[in-house]
């Protein structure tokens, strides 16, 4: 039989079996539970991560099709203005605030989507979001040749998309078991790839049949509608995420959830252990008291919740600053030295942005969050070394078609760069933002770094025509040293959480982990372990089963304790074993 967390198609619960001889870490008044291996996959945790990442691929479509429409006939006609020569042209103010807009709308949408989420709950929420963004679609088709209307349209549309952006990964990672959590939360990342891909194919399409008829820009508005109702409709036949439907009550269908999901028997030990989890963070969610600037105060106050604030913003920072959208941006003149249309372009550095995410899904969950993302760092940063020096020194950025060899250069590092990014620093950080935080906190701090995404996704997108325009190639070298940072923040700050509870993570920063030791900790017994959350102010749930007088409640999901006859309480006949192999089955 497999050993516990090697990677592969089976998971394994020896080492938590109190009947077997290789139990190592056990709880004996757990010794009636099914501790049957478990697929890896199931059926409902497949379908979950297609449909729900349809989020992503709204995400992507909207922010890929823009970048065409600048170009189209028909729509620099209508919403351009007249150059010197007498042309229709986008100034970089007009272009910058039709592009960069969507962004300040999602930013409002990822901090508004956290508390509403929270009243009407993960799966309602994902619907509403849906029709907002359907709004902004609208306002944009109906646009004839008011410009701000094609803005505005975008700041509505964005609400949709910066909310779709916090809940999609929230509900997978409340959902999703530990050992595919990781690469369940990547495949939205992967979704937002496909609809950036999809979005050049259908620009292409129209600019070679229907360039010249405002067809050609609102065809595309309008295919975004079908991806809004798979998602708000398809998602009303998916059950609620297990941890918010106990919250409001419906224990029975939390635990169904998870039985599906899971793939697993009610009376399994997986099932056992994620319903003790959920019932004490429901337990401490209900002696909270304080409206919601106090419980804003009360996270920063937590010990090592800011930090882990600084470092969910940081690393949402920095995959902008990775510089992906930059290759877009540069995209044209780069290939315009091989004579390449622009459109087929996009359809290049897209196609290999979506193939490569394939191979991100696999490496999250089988090397691990931090050497992943210091590889992509440095892969990144020697890419920009080599695109920056050739395209300033080599390139006729005049007249690119006399400098074929520097455009082929350029054409290479450019794909190789959206290679290292696509399975790295694109898909990973979504996975870590969502399993950074504690449960009490995560909503918020999910909102909060998903929002600093947005801010510097509108900061570059804005103000790069003007960079690019005073400095040319040169801006390569400040995403070369940007991706050298983030890589250095990484190694010192970052901690892995391959395969690991959202426990054991949040244990792993109270207690300090050395981030560079992180791999090889040893996660303490699940009383300690909920001992060192209690004391920190992450999880209350001991401290108000301490001070409660129903004997019975006390230690029922605990993991501390078993019970006598006499309603005394008593420790474990055999204590649990401190030494375990690693955390969850991986």
């Amino acid at each position: 039989m497999k050993k516990p967390g090697m990677p592969g198609m089976t998971i394994y619960f020896d080492q938590y079996n109190p009947n077997d001889e290789k139990g190592t870490d056990v709880r004996r008044s757990l010794a009636d539970l099914d501790y049957s291996p478990l697929k890896r996959l199931t059926g409902q945790s497949i379908a979950m991560a297609m449909l729900v990442s349809m989020g992503g691929l709204i995400f992507g479509y909207d922010t890929g099709q823009i970048s065409g429409f600048l170009e189209l006939p028909d729509f620099l006609e209508r919403f351009g203005q007249p150059g010197p020569d007498g042309e229709a042209q986008f100034s970089n103010v007009r272009s910058g605030l039709i592009v960069a807009m969507l962004s300040i709308g999602t930013l409002i949408g990822a901090l508004a989507a956290a508390p509403i989420a929270d009243r009407m709950g993960r799966r309602l929420s994902i619907s509403l979001w849906c029709f907002v963004c359907g709004i902004g679609f609208l306002v944009q088709i109906t646009a004839f040749h008011a410009w701000y209307q094609i803005m505005i349209g975008r700041i509505i549309a964005g609400f949709g998309v910066g909310a779709l952006s916090l809940l999609v990964p929230m509900y997978q990672a409340e959902t999703a078991p530990p050992w595919i959590r990781g690469a369940m939360v990547c495949t939205y990342q992967l979704f937002i790839t496909l609809g950036i891909f999809l979005a050049a194919c259908f620009n292409f399409g129209v600019y070679e049949h229907q360039r010249n008829s405002s067809a050609s820009w609102r065809i595309v508005i309008g295919v975004g509608y079908a991806f809004l109702i798979i998602l708000g409709v398809g998602i009303i036949f998916f059950p609620e995420t297990p941890r918010y439907a106990y919250r409001v009550g419906r224990k029975e269908e939390a635990k169904e959830t998870l039985c599906k999901v899971y793939g697993a028997p009610p009376n399994h030990y997986s099932i056992y252990t994620q319903m003790e989890e959920i019932e004490a963070k429901f337990i401490s969610e209900k002696h909270i008291k304080g409206g919601p600037l106090s419980e804003m105060a009360s996270m920063l106050r937590a010990p090592r919740v800011a930090h882990r604030l600084a470092l969910g913003m940081g690393l949402q920072m920095f995959q902008q600053l990775t510089g992906a959208n930059y290759f877009f941006y540069y995209g044209t003149t780069i290939f315009q030295s091989v004579q390449i249309n622009s459109y087929v372009t996009q359809m290049i550095l897209n196609g290999i942005n979506f193939g490569s995410t394939f191979i991100g899904l696999y490496i999250v969950e089988h090397y691990g969050r931090r050497k992943s993302l210091i590889f992509g760092s440095i892969w990144m940063f020697c890419c920009f070394l080599v695109f920056a020096s050739v395209g300033h020194f080599s390139l006729d950025q005049t007249d690119p078609t006399r400098t074929p060899q520097a455009g082929i250069t350029l054409i290479c590092f450019a794909s190789f760069f959206i290679w290292g990014y696509a399975i790295t620093w694109g898909p990973q950080v979504w996975a870590l933002i969502s399993e950074l935080f504690p449960s009490r906190y995560r909503a918020k701090g999910m909102a909060l770094s998903t929002a600093s995404n947005w801010m510097w996704n509108f900061l570059l997108a804005f103000f790069t025509p003007f960079i690019t325009g005073a400095i040319d190639f040169r801006y390569g070298y400040v995403f070369a040293a940007c991706n050298f940072m983030g890589g250095l923040i990484v190694y010192f700050f970052l901690i892995e959480g391959q395969g690991r509870t959202l426990e054991e993570i949040d244990t792993m920063y109270l207690e300090k982990v050395s981030p560079m030791k992180s791999s090889k900790w040893v996660p303490p017994s699940a009383e300690d372990m909920a001992r060192i959350r209690r004391q920190a102010g992450t999880d209350e749930t001991a401290a108000v089963m301490n001070n409660s007088d129903d004997v019975e409640q006390r230690g029922t999901f605990s993991g501390e304790t078993e019970r006598g006859s006499d309603g005394m309480m008593r420790k474990h006949e055999d204590e649990t074993v401190q030494h375990r192999e690693g955390g969850v089955i991986r």
